[in-house]
């Protein structure tokens, strides 16, 4: 089950020094049920995204789920707040035709090209995309 989280203030400070985890005021996570590798993942709505590790929601307007700035939950009780996110229409629309499994899928897909882009760090595009990644602070996790 897929269900629209905001991440709570204890989480950003937390994670205060990891500037990749971007924090913004009313920004909704994704937090799927079904753990990935037993862990609990939040994977945020974005605008403007222009690279490739996303789900649109609103291609037109470079809006989705971006893979590349996904979290880990590690302390829900903590981190999850009891507020309800409030999102665009047409993305809520949009997000309703997604199903767990082809969420899940593509954060395999994307934690797997992490992994392979580490191991060939001397290639600009893989130096890249682990520095912009926020995988790089939960590298225990994968």
């Amino acid at each position: 089950m897929l269900k629209l989280v905001y991440l709570t203030d204890a989480f950003y400070n937390d994670y205060a020094d990891c500037k990749e985890i971007e924090k913004k005021d009313g920004r909704p996570y994704i937090r799927i049920h079904i753990e990935i590798g037993g862990v609990l993942w939040g994977i945020p709505l974005r605008s403007h995204i222009t690279h490739k590790h996303v789900l649109w929601t609103d291609k037109e307007n470079q809006c989705g789920i971006d893979f590349s700035k996904a979290v880990v939950i590690n302390k829900p009780a903590k981190y999850i707040a009891d507020a309800t996110p409030k999102i665009r229409p047409n993305e809520h629309k949009v997000l309703k035709t997604f199903d767990e499994h082809r969420i899940i899928t593509k954060m395999q897909k994307y934690i797997k090209e992490y992994k392979e882009a580490k191991e060939h760090l001397d290639i600009k595009r893989n130096r890249d995309l682990v520095q912009y990644s926020t995988l790089q602070y939960f590298e225990n996790y994968i």
